[in-house]
């Protein structure tokens, strides 16, 4: 059943018909998704209904975690969870508290979905697919009466008198409360835009560094679990581990390091020096003690990487002089490789940048400029590292942005 009806309203002063809505929410991803079913748990008597452009909710969904869903991340106390979000930490605080990961793992927990923590803090459904999240999301839009339109492209949103009116599809519509979750996509960006907000520059983060001059892409394949990796002449670091490609290098450090210093790399066109700390645990000093003799290799560097560090300045552990073995530690401890360019991690690119977190009321998730807007998710200038943050933003925003429309 449908939770709207038509009416006759005056267009230029001319009358014509026009489907009219309490809520419509632009975009069927998570952000927008959640906040519909929220917005019902809140008030089942409110006309709700979604639009998506696509023919298919939920997609980024359904691919995460290589089609596990990597639902969200174990990390319990609001400000340590906030240092996992390069951009919108700060704003980010207060909705945590209100709605962090526990809340969402208990939603879940109370709908007959449990989750699971892997070694690294990831959380995902124990039945190890997506679509146990995909069947509990829709099937509670439906418990609920959200009414879900896909493959409808919105248009031409315009506000006055205290409401919105839009094209969508071939209809017309008009709410008194409309929510944008259109993710990073260009549009959703314009229809913020044409509502009087303001894009902060979009560029890509969590991406993975070409470096097209190393020694050690032979190596592709080779990983170490613990490295500290900076950008040259910042103080953007990161350390954890690190994996060697026929590209470059990758892995969790890389990719974290990426996200801060999405800026920085966007700057100079992705060309930047990377400073790598093979050993970030043993200090200059003890390893000067320790190659006192001879070069005894560190069990935490592997073999082949040993020998490669060896070759690439021409000695054998057992003949080096002083010099030499100088110039090995400095290797061990300030590595430096040239980026020059970038890949997107796992095929995507997770997009920096949107809407001014300053226009935004984070309280309720509302606009500063019109009343009655709301956003949600990755519209906003907000993004977190790898391991389920976005999606916990996607949550967070979506859970609030709903609770108050």
């Amino acid at each position: 059943m449908r939770f709207s009806f038509f009416c006759i309203v005056v267009i230029n002063g001319i009358g014509k018909d026009v489907l009219e809505k309490s809520i419509v929410v632009i975009g069927g991803g998570a952000a927008g998704f959640f906040a519909a079913i929220r917005a019902k748990e809140v008030n089942p008597k409110v006309r709700c209904s979604l639009y998506e452009k696509g023919h298919a909710f939920l997609t980024k969904v359904r691919i995460s975690g290589g089609g596990r869903c990597n639902v969200t991340h174990a990390c319990f106390e609001p400000k340590s969870l906030m240092t996992n979000y390069p951009r919108g930490s700060r704003e980010l605080l207060g909705p945590m508290i209100r709605f962090g990961p526990r809340e969402m793992v208990d939603w879940l927990k109370e709908r007959g979905v449990e989750l699971k923590t892997e070694g690294d803090g990831r959380m995902f459904p124990v039945s190890n697919v997506s679509t146990t999240i995909i069947d509990l999301l829709r099937a509670e839009a439906k418990r609920l009466g959200v009414v879900l339109f896909s493959g409808i492209e919105v248009k031409d949103i315009r506000f006055a008198d205290g409401s919105f009116q839009f094209r969508a599809g071939q209809e017309e519509i008009v709410c008194t409360k409309l929510l944008l979750a259109t993710g990073s996509v260009k549009g959703g960006y314009a229809l913020a835009r044409s509502l009087g907000h303001t894009i902060d520059p979009l560029m890509p983060t969590l991406f993975t560094f070409h470096i097209p001059k190393s020694d050690l892409r032979e190596l592709s394949g080779l990983s170490m679990k613990k490295v500290k990796v900076s950008i040259g002449g910042t103080k953007l670091v990161q350390e954890g581990p690190i994996l060697l490609t026929h590209k470059g290098f990758s892995g969790p450090a890389i990719i974290k390091l990426s996200g801060y210093a999405a800026k920085n790399l966007n700057d100079t066109d992705y060309q930047a020096n990377l400073v790598i700390d093979w050993l970030p645990e043993i200090s200059e000093e003890e390893l000067k003690k320790r190659f006192e003799k001879e070069l005894v290799r560190c069990n935490e560097i592997p073999k082949k990487l040993w020998s490669q560090f060896l070759g690439r300045l021409g000695i054998t552990e057992s003949e080096a002089t002083k010099k030499q073995k100088n110039k090995f530690i400095a290797i061990l401890k300030r590595d430096v490789y040239r980026i020059e360019g970038k890949s997107p991690n796992k095929e995507e690119f997770v997009t920096s940048g949107g809407v001014n977190l300053k226009e935004v009321n984070f309280k309720t998730m509302e606009s500063k400029k019109v009343g009655g807007l709301f956003f949600a998710g990755e519209i906003l200038n907000i993004d977190g590292i790898t391991g389920g943050f976005n999606f916990q933003n996607a949550w967070t925003t979506g859970w609030i942005a709903g609770s108050s429309m």
